[in-house]
């Protein structure tokens, strides 16, 4: 399919299911070379990154844990600004190697809302690892330590990402056609 029809959106297809293996296991490896001895905390943030949490856990081979937060910015196309907790961490991260485990690192407030509560909760180490990056779009100072693909500031659905909490389903990532 390479034009789908998600409620009032036309999208055309813009990232293929093997580009995007691809980069979830590149990102993988080298993740298995930097945390070898880290024992980290994987905190997969819902529900967007859930298809690349999943699939980044077949690859890394490190002995590690896993978690998830739910978080909420986003009302149909457009982020509202404010971060809403929706399911908090249960998990003690007091000394612990955290990596935060993302869909999309766009304007960078979510992040900075997870990583100043982390580093709050007393994690002695927090790395971000994001399946895609909007650079044009970050509006705060965050360094992404893991980013298996670039974009443009277009928006997107698949792979975990949705519209108006469709699309997330879909094994490739489709960008909005413009009206």
């Amino acid at each position: 399919m390479n034009t789908i029809q998600i409620k009032d959106k036309k999208f055309v297809l813009s990232i293929p299911e093997k580009e995007i293996q691809k980069a979830v296991r590149e990102v993988g490896e080298i993740m298995n070379r930097d945390l070898a001895d880290k024992n980290p905390l994987f905190i997969c943030v819902l529900n967007g990154a859930f298809m690349f949490a999943g699939d980044l856990m077949k690859i890394v081979n490190v002995p590690c844990e896993i978690t998830f937060i739910k978080l909420s910015s986003y009302e149909g196309l457009y982020t509202t600004g404010t971060v809403k907790e929706i399911i908090g961490l249960n998990e003690s991260v007091v000394g612990r190697n955290v990596v935060v485990v993302e869909d999309i690192v766009d304007t960078g407030i979510t992040m900075e809302r997870i990583l100043g509560s982390l580093l709050a909760k007393g994690a002695s180490e927090i790395r971000i690892a994001t399946f895609l990056q909007k650079p044009d779009a970050l509006q705060r100072d965050i360094h992404v330590d893991y980013v298996a693909m670039k974009i443009p500031n277009d928006f997107i659905v698949g792979y975990g990402l949705d519209y108006d909490g469709y699309g997330r389903n879909l094994k490739e990532i489709y960008t909005v056609v413009s009206d």
